[in-house]
């Protein structure tokens, strides 16, 4: 008992014992417990403090839960954007346009489909907001069109993720950034390489294949007719020209006046609204946006509790040190597995956990580029069970109960992706140079 002090265990628990007993009680809690994973991860954030003799550190724990609040603004006020936007029904007929304007055209529409299911998690940054919103709205097209369900769940899953993580919005992203304490400045382009090829890509072999071939249009036409209830205009499609102004403004007078910010942006483009010519009420749809994200944001608020005790207790550290020691093959194959996995528990979470640690152990690469692949990475554990939030919910919406015929599906997408992130990584300098 040499070591032993009185209310410590540092010779029983060294840091990787803590960051085993974290990991530990947090999968007990949400997986046999089936707590939400924001109180699993309280749980083992309390458990690690306690046990590395810190006691119930409130100061951390309250600090942690509001280390991430500009991201949980970002998701909140992107949210009452898309509610704002399905309310007017600009998503119901941009959608039934674009399959009217382009069914002769199946490479063009595949490609359309594959964008639409992306934008409300390009904005929201959330593969969940992705599935239930556009996800559901095309679901029933794309199985009209001649795609099995489990082949729709799989390209909705797969182009909710895509989407969480492209431009302009990607909360991994933002995540790393935060623990590095490097600015969300210059990721447009490189999240965009990391993720729209990869849409071309499946757009082209999980939707085009399956369309192409469908010829009834009659049926199809019965579909689209139910979703054009408001014509499109240019008033319907207002609060995204505002949007994509406001954001464009933002960027070019950097510097120059003080910058609106994300969440005043999302706000006042989902106000702009109330002049699309369509009436809906403004403080019903808010609520509804915030009801609907609190899931998210409650991780995200876990996740930063998390971190700051892992900090407290030495575990992040650990987690660094273990990465830097590693060879860069092992690296690299330790982000391809380990990030995937960890996403099981949450995606942000594998974005913080992991994501700042495989960052610091490359530094000799452009930190804007890994940054953006290992965000593209950590995506994946949206489709990891048990929580698999992207697949679960795109299974849902399609109707198709098995779940796991869905992940099946989206094993060779997944793969796909972590080799890509991986790439880019390998090739961030010259991609930098390009870019930069």
């Amino acid at each position: 008992m040499g070591s032993y002090q009185v209310g410590r265990m540092e010779w029983f628990w060294p840091e990787g014992g803590y960051t085993l007993l974290m990991i530990g009680v947090f999968a007990f809690g949400a997986f046999r417990w089936n707590l939400p994973i924001a109180v699993a991860m309280a749980l083992a954030t309390i458990a690690g403090a306690l046990v590395a003799g810190k006691g119930v550190p409130l100061r951390h724990i309250v600090e942690g839960e509001f280390g991430y609040i500009n991201t949980i603004l970002v998701i909140a006020t992107a949210m009452m954007f898309m509610k704002a936007v399905l309310a007017i029904g600009l998503l119901d007929s941009l959608s039934a346009w674009m399959i009217h304007r382009f069914r002769r055209f199946p490479v063009l529409l595949s490609l359309g489909i594959m964008l639409i299911i992306m934008v409300p998690g390009m904005i929201t940054g959330s593969s969940t907001a992705a599935v239930l919103t556009t996800g559901a709205l095309v679901s029933p097209l794309l199985v009209t069109l001649g795609m099995s369900k489990v082949r729709t769940a799989a390209a909705v899953s797969i182009g909710a993720l895509l989407g969480m993580i492209a431009p302009p919005v990607s909360i991994p992203a933002m995540i790393i950034c935060a623990g590095v304490d490097i600015p969300y400045v210059g990721f447009m382009i490189p999240l965009a390489i990391c993720t729209f090829p990869l849409a071309i890509l499946f757009a082209l072999t999980m939707i085009y294949p399956h369309i192409r071939m469908f010829s009834d249009d009659k049926i199809l036409e019965e579909q689209l007719k139910n979703m054009r209830k408001n014509p499109l205009s240019v008033r319907l499609v207002l609060p995204v020209f505002v949007l994509v102004f406001l954001f464009a403004a933002d960027q070019y007078l950097a510097g120059k006046v003080p910058g609106m910010g994300m969440p005043l942006i999302f706000l006042l483009s989902a106000l702009s609204g109330l002049l699309s010519g369509v009436r809906f009420d403004i403080v019903e749809t808010a609520t509804e946006a915030v009801d609907d994200a609190l899931p998210v944001m409650g991780i995200l608020m876990g996740v930063g509790m998390f971190i700051q005790v892992m900090t407290l207790i030495g575990v992040q550290g650990f987690i660094v040190v273990s990465a830097l020691s590693l060879p860069s093959w092992l690296l690299y194959a330790g982000i391809g597995i380990s990030m995937p996995l960890f996403g099981a528990v949450s995606s942000f979470g594998s974005a913080s956990v992991l994501g700042v640690p495989f960052l610091l152990a490359l530094l000799k690469y452009n930190s804007i580029i890994v940054a953006s692949a290992l965000s593209l990475v950590a995506s994946l554990g949206d489709l990891m069970p048990p929580t698999a939030l992207a697949g679960i919910f795109a299974a849902q919406v399609v109707g198709e109960e098995n779940y796991f015929k869905v992940l099946k599906r989206c094993l060779l997408p997944g793969l796909m992706i972590a080799l890509w992130g991986i790439v880019v990584i390998i090739f961030s300098a010259p991609i930098a140079a390009l870019v930069f």
